[in-house]
Protein backbone atom coordinates (compact mmCIF):
# COMPACT_ATOMS: atom_id res chain seq x y z
CA UNK A 1 0.00 0.00 0.00
CA UNK A 2 1.47 3.36 -0.92
CA UNK A 3 1.76 6.17 1.59
CA UNK A 4 -0.96 8.34 0.05
CA UNK A 5 -3.52 5.54 0.13
CA UNK A 6 -2.57 4.59 3.69
CA UNK A 7 -2.89 8.19 4.89
CA UNK A 8 -6.27 8.50 3.14
CA UNK A 9 -7.47 5.28 4.82
CA UNK A 10 -6.49 6.53 8.27
CA UNK A 11 -8.16 9.88 7.56
CA UNK A 12 -11.32 8.23 6.20
CA UNK A 13 -11.62 5.93 9.22
CA UNK A 14 -10.70 8.53 11.83
CA UNK A 15 -12.64 11.62 10.72
CA UNK A 16 -16.16 10.34 11.52
CA UNK A 17 -14.97 9.09 14.89
CA UNK A 18 -13.32 12.42 15.67
CA UNK A 19 -16.53 14.25 14.75
CA UNK A 20 -18.52 11.89 16.99
CA UNK A 21 -15.96 12.59 19.71
CA UNK A 22 -16.55 16.32 19.33
CA UNK A 23 -20.31 15.87 19.69
CA UNK A 24 -19.76 13.55 22.65
CA UNK A 25 -17.57 16.14 24.36
CA UNK A 26 -20.26 18.75 23.91
CA UNK A 27 -22.84 16.38 25.42
CA UNK A 28 -20.58 15.64 28.40
CA UNK A 29 -19.96 19.37 28.88
CA UNK A 30 -23.67 20.10 28.75
CA UNK A 31 -24.38 17.50 31.44
CA UNK A 32 -21.47 18.76 33.52
CA UNK A 33 -22.66 22.37 33.25
CA UNK A 34 -26.25 21.57 34.18
CA UNK A 35 -27.82 23.02 37.30
CA UNK A 36 -28.46 19.52 38.66
CA UNK A 37 -24.79 18.59 38.36
CA UNK A 38 -23.66 21.87 39.91
CA UNK A 39 -25.99 21.31 42.90
CA UNK A 40 -24.74 17.73 43.27
CA UNK A 41 -21.11 18.92 43.21
CA UNK A 42 -21.90 21.55 45.84
CA UNK A 43 -23.33 18.84 48.10
CA UNK A 44 -19.97 17.03 48.05
CA UNK A 45 -17.07 19.51 48.22
CA UNK A 46 -13.96 18.28 46.46
CA UNK A 47 -15.67 16.95 43.36
CA UNK A 48 -14.26 19.68 41.12
CA UNK A 49 -10.75 18.65 42.19
CA UNK A 50 -11.12 14.97 41.37
CA UNK A 51 -13.22 15.31 38.20
CA UNK A 52 -10.35 15.87 35.70
CA UNK A 53 -8.33 12.97 37.12
CA UNK A 54 -11.36 10.67 37.09
CA UNK A 55 -12.19 11.43 33.45
CA UNK A 56 -8.57 11.28 32.29
CA UNK A 57 -7.98 7.88 33.85
CA UNK A 58 -11.02 6.40 32.08
CA UNK A 59 -9.30 7.11 28.77
CA UNK A 60 -5.89 5.97 30.02
CA UNK A 61 -6.98 2.66 31.53
CA UNK A 62 -9.45 1.62 28.87
CA UNK A 63 -7.40 3.07 26.03
CA UNK A 64 -4.68 0.63 27.08
CA UNK A 65 -7.23 -2.18 26.99
CA UNK A 66 -8.26 -1.15 23.48
CA UNK A 67 -4.66 -1.05 22.29
CA UNK A 68 -3.96 -4.44 23.87
CA UNK A 69 -7.02 -6.04 22.25
CA UNK A 70 -6.40 -4.44 18.83
CA UNK A 71 -2.75 -5.55 18.91
CA UNK A 72 -3.81 -9.05 19.93
CA UNK A 73 -6.18 -9.24 16.98
CA UNK A 74 -3.54 -7.93 14.54
CA UNK A 75 -1.03 -10.46 15.84
CA UNK A 76 -3.49 -13.35 15.66
CA UNK A 77 -3.44 -13.85 19.44
CA UNK A 78 -7.14 -12.94 19.79
CA UNK A 79 -10.19 -13.56 17.68
CA UNK A 80 -12.54 -10.59 17.19
CA UNK A 81 -15.43 -12.46 18.83
CA UNK A 82 -17.27 -12.43 22.12
CA UNK A 83 -16.18 -15.88 23.26
CA UNK A 84 -14.06 -17.17 26.10
CA UNK A 85 -10.47 -16.27 25.29
CA UNK A 86 -8.13 -16.36 28.27
CA UNK A 87 -5.99 -13.46 26.99
CA UNK A 88 -9.08 -11.33 26.47
CA UNK A 89 -10.54 -12.22 29.86
CA UNK A 90 -7.22 -11.41 31.54
CA UNK A 91 -6.99 -8.05 29.78
CA UNK A 92 -10.57 -7.15 30.71
CA UNK A 93 -10.11 -8.14 34.35
CA UNK A 94 -6.81 -6.25 34.60
CA UNK A 95 -8.40 -3.12 33.12
CA UNK A 96 -11.41 -3.36 35.43
CA UNK A 97 -9.21 -3.79 38.52
CA UNK A 98 -6.97 -0.90 37.40
CA UNK A 99 -9.99 1.34 36.74
CA UNK A 100 -11.56 0.66 40.13
CA UNK A 101 -8.26 0.87 42.01
CA UNK A 102 -7.36 4.19 40.40
CA UNK A 103 -10.82 5.51 41.28
CA UNK A 104 -10.20 4.75 44.97
CA UNK A 105 -6.74 6.31 44.71
CA UNK A 106 -8.15 9.49 43.12
CA UNK A 107 -10.77 9.82 45.86
CA UNK A 108 -8.19 9.28 48.61
CA UNK A 109 -5.60 11.61 47.08
CA UNK A 110 -8.18 14.34 46.51
CA UNK A 111 -9.45 14.08 50.07
CA UNK A 112 -5.88 14.19 51.45
CA UNK A 113 -4.91 17.16 49.29
CA UNK A 114 -8.00 19.12 50.32
CA UNK A 115 -7.32 18.32 53.98
CA UNK A 116 -3.68 19.39 53.57
CA UNK A 117 -4.79 22.68 52.02
CA UNK A 118 -7.41 23.21 54.73
CA UNK A 119 -10.26 23.24 52.22
CA UNK A 120 -13.74 21.83 52.61
CA UNK A 121 -14.20 18.28 51.46
CA UNK A 122 -16.78 15.56 51.54
CA UNK A 123 -15.79 12.69 53.80
CA UNK A 124 -13.31 10.13 52.57
CA UNK A 125 -16.02 7.45 52.68
CA UNK A 126 -18.33 9.59 50.53
CA UNK A 127 -15.65 10.35 47.94
CA UNK A 128 -14.59 6.71 47.72
CA UNK A 129 -18.22 5.56 47.43
CA UNK A 130 -18.92 8.09 44.67
CA UNK A 131 -15.90 7.11 42.62
CA UNK A 132 -16.41 3.38 43.20
CA UNK A 133 -19.96 3.60 41.87
CA UNK A 134 -19.06 5.85 38.95
CA UNK A 135 -15.89 3.89 38.18
CA UNK A 136 -17.64 0.53 38.19
CA UNK A 137 -20.57 1.67 36.04
CA UNK A 138 -18.26 3.43 33.60
CA UNK A 139 -16.03 0.35 33.41
CA UNK A 140 -18.93 -1.87 32.37
CA UNK A 141 -20.00 0.50 29.60
CA UNK A 142 -16.45 1.18 28.41
CA UNK A 143 -15.44 -2.47 28.28
CA UNK A 144 -18.61 -3.54 26.45
CA UNK A 145 -18.54 -0.56 24.08
CA UNK A 146 -14.84 -0.81 23.38
CA UNK A 147 -14.87 -4.53 22.61
CA UNK A 148 -17.94 -4.13 20.40
CA UNK A 149 -16.25 -1.29 18.51
CA UNK A 150 -12.98 -3.16 18.05
CA UNK A 151 -14.60 -6.39 16.91
CA UNK A 152 -17.11 -4.70 14.58
CA UNK A 153 -14.54 -2.37 13.00
CA UNK A 154 -12.10 -5.22 12.41
CA UNK A 155 -14.84 -7.36 10.85
CA UNK A 156 -15.65 -4.44 8.49
CA UNK A 157 -12.05 -4.22 7.35
CA UNK A 158 -11.18 -1.14 9.39
CA UNK A 159 -8.14 -0.73 11.61
CA UNK A 160 -9.34 -0.55 15.25
CA UNK A 161 -6.19 1.39 16.16
CA UNK A 162 -7.61 4.37 14.25
CA UNK A 163 -10.79 4.32 16.34
CA UNK A 164 -9.86 3.27 19.87
CA UNK A 165 -8.44 6.56 21.20
CA UNK A 166 -11.24 8.95 20.27
CA UNK A 167 -14.00 6.47 21.08
CA UNK A 168 -12.61 5.55 24.50
CA UNK A 169 -12.24 9.16 25.55
CA UNK A 170 -15.69 10.06 24.23
CA UNK A 171 -17.46 7.13 25.87
CA UNK A 172 -15.44 7.74 29.04
CA UNK A 173 -16.35 11.42 29.15
CA UNK A 174 -20.05 11.01 28.40
CA UNK A 175 -20.68 8.04 30.66
CA UNK A 176 -18.11 9.16 33.23
CA UNK A 177 -19.97 12.43 33.78
CA UNK A 178 -23.37 10.75 33.67
CA UNK A 179 -22.41 7.97 36.11
CA UNK A 180 -20.67 10.49 38.34
CA UNK A 181 -24.04 12.23 38.64
CA UNK A 182 -25.76 8.88 39.31
CA UNK A 183 -23.17 8.17 42.02
CA UNK A 184 -23.59 11.61 43.58
CA UNK A 185 -27.34 11.16 43.78
CA UNK A 186 -26.99 7.60 45.12
CA UNK A 187 -24.50 8.56 47.81
CA UNK A 188 -26.54 11.65 48.67
CA UNK A 189 -29.54 9.44 49.35
CA UNK A 190 -27.66 6.73 51.26
CA UNK A 191 -24.96 8.63 53.19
Amino acid sequence: MDVRREVWQVYRESLPVLLASLVGGLIAGTVLGSDAMTRAFEQFPGMWLLLPAFLATRGNVYGSLGARVASGIHQGLLEPEFEWQQRLVNAVIASYVNGVAISVFIATASWALLALLGRDSASLVQLIAILLIAGTLTAVVLIAGLLTLIFASYERGMDPDNLVGPIVTTIGDIFGVFFLYVALVSVGVVL
